[in-house]
């Protein structure tokens, strides 16, 4: 999957598949971690967020099931 890099002192690049609603993180201390059943509204909201680490904390971390790559 692409990921496109975010400036974040937490997130190092952020990818999506829109098909199969998958969320892609991949971390500044190297994990890379897949999100799934995330709707596309919640991937652009972390996109445009002005604090993606925070974003991610609120509306992501505890909320979507993942599986670290």
């Amino acid at each position: 999957m692409y990921r496109e890099s975010v400036s974040s002192s937490n997130l190092a690049a952020v990818g999506y598949d829109a098909n199969s609603k998958t969320l892609e993180i991949e971390f500044n201390h190297g994990g890379v971690y897949q999100y799934a059943n995330v709707p596309s509204n919640v991937h652009s909201g972390l996109m445009n967020a002005n604090s993606h680490g925070s974003y991610f904390h609120q509306y992501i971390k505890d909320v979507y099931s993942y599986t670290k790559l």
